[in-house]
């Protein structure tokens, strides 16, 4: 009567508390993975949900434990299983997202009818939701707070060591992970990908120990420099996990002790780890939020509707090269610099003045680190309706954010050939660029790049005039 272990965005071995409790047991052990199409993830996290389990079922494999891949709704294929391998157990480690929680509730319910044992545990969180209150006794609405009452609960828990012997269940029949055609084939649109990344828990840790070996002393200032390598790339890594934020935590904080110049750059790592959590405490407290404003007078505003303008942002055809930039780093590797991520989002909701949720269901397609409440909290941050969000009135500049983040239009050159010729002073905004300039550098405005598809100064007034509209309501 095996311990079913339900692998969800917890794709590793090592400080997994589901699998170290069901190999606490003394039982036998069935690693299990469901594609459940109802909480189906875009493109590019396909692509890496394919890598990631491919690595989990390599390391499992070596313990003689092979995982069982199974597809269909959850609701349906984990009772039938435990049904059919008379399984005493079913462990997993929880999950926040709103229908996560429906599901996962529902599904307890049922195996504990059915005489089967749940257990849920923490896995993916440096303190549970429920687990930060504030003085009053409610969540948290600002970070700020939230990042003192969190970072004060430290230490943490020490992570658990991955198990080196599992005693494997039985063989049950598994899908073939291949034919979940998780990866694209025709056209195979995924060599930007291949080329930026490698999934699983070993490049995880690797990619962790060499943040912090080379970058983090500089990661306060570097940070916001998308054509330097500054940042920690973990994203993906913590969205699957491949790696948990208690090991995160530990590593860095080891760091710090071992070479205490390093020690703002990984307090200012370390507070972005605290936004991931507050990202997840938000969407706990107030689901909603996915698809509604936060700030309930931004139901009200006045969204524009153009498909036209839509289309040229994604495709990164704005005519703002920082921008153009963003969105082609994006189609490309599946990720955008965090800085560049700002400043793409705000010309989309602020410029354009097309709805967030817009730009939020894009970036779920197309990120490698698509996280529900990391990606919405996020795009209501830059919309000004969320919580804790930049106040709506602060619009990026897409010219001068580029000038101070990319003055030499390294990042640009590099996603946006087509002016990679372009002196320094005019490649952040080539239609002021003379004529000659322009044709020395191969460069033919509407034709070989775009036109800016609004003028910023004009669309800023216009953003400000609609932000003044909800405010008189």
């Amino acid at each position: 009567m095996p311990v079913i272990v339900w692998f969800r965005h917890d794709l590793r071995l090592a400080d997994n508390p589901a699998l170290a409790a069901a190999v606490a047991t003394g039982d036998e052990i069935l690693p299990l993975y469901i594609l459940d199409d109802a909480t189906s993830l875009g493109g590019a996290s396909n692509w890496w949900l394919h890598g990631s389990l491919d690595a989990l079922a390599g390391e499992l494999a070596r313990r003689a434990a092979p995982l069982v891949l199974r597809r269909g709704p959850a609701a349906d294929v984990l009772p039938a299983l435990a049904a059919e391998t008379k399984a005493s157990a079913v462990f997993w480690n929880r999950c926040y997202e709103p229908l996560s929680i429906a599901r996962d509730k529902a599904l307890k319910q049922a195996l504990v009818a059915s005489g089967i044992e749940v257990k849920s545990f923490n896995g993916g969180m440096l303190a549970e939701p429920w687990e930060l209150q504030t003085g009053s006794g409610g969540p948290y609405k600002v970070f700020t707070p939230f990042w003192r009452s969190l970072a004060a609960r430290a230490p943490f828990a020490a992570p658990l060591p991955a198990p080196k012997k599992l005693r494997a269940a039985a063989h049950f029949p598994s899908d073939d992970l291949s034919r979940w055609n998780l990866r694209p084939a025709k056209p195979d649109w995924a060599g930007g990908l291949r080329a930026a990344w490698r999934p699983g828990e070993k490049h995880a840790a690797a990619r962790l120990s060499f943040f912090l070996d080379e970058l983090v002393a500089g990661y306060a200032t570097m940070r916001d420099f998308p054509a330097m390598e500054g940042t920690s790339r973990l994203s993906p890594h913590l969205h699957f996990g491949e790696i948990s934020p208690r090991q995160v935590w530990a590593a860095a904080d080891a760091a710090s002790h071992a070479t205490p110049d390093a020690a703002s750059g990984v307090m200012s790592f370390l507070r972005e780890v605290g936004w991931r959590e507050f990202t997840h405490h938000l969407i706990y407290h107030w689901p909603e939020m996915v698809d509604h404003a936060w700030k309930p007078e931004f139901e009200e505003f006045p969204w524009a509707h153009d498909d036209a303008l839509l289309a040229a942002w994604r495709r990164g055809r704005t005519g703002y090269p920082i921008v153009d930039a963003g969105m082609r780093e994006l189609w490309s590797t599946g990720y955008m610099h965090n800085r560049v991520r700002m400043i793409a989002a705000s010309f989309l909701v602020k410029d354009l003045l097309i709805h967030w949720r817009r730009g939020a269901e894009w970036f779920e397609d197309t990120l490698v680190d698509a996280d529900l409440a990391n990606n919405r909290a996020g795009w209501q941050w830059v919309a000004g309706s969320g919580a804790d969000a930049a106040p709506y009135f602060r619009i990026f500049n897409p010219v001068t954010q580029g000038e101070k983040f990319d003055a030499d239009g390294q990042y640009i050159r590099r996603y946006v050939p087509e002016l990679a010729r372009l002196d320094n002073r005019h490649i952040h905004r080539p239609w002021e660029a003379p004529p000659a300039t322009l044709a020395a550098a191969g460069i033919e405005l509407g034709a070989t790049y775009p036109k800016p598809i609004v003028d910023h100064a004009r669309a800023r007034e216009r953003a400000l005039a609609a932000l003044a509209s909800i405010k008189k309501g």
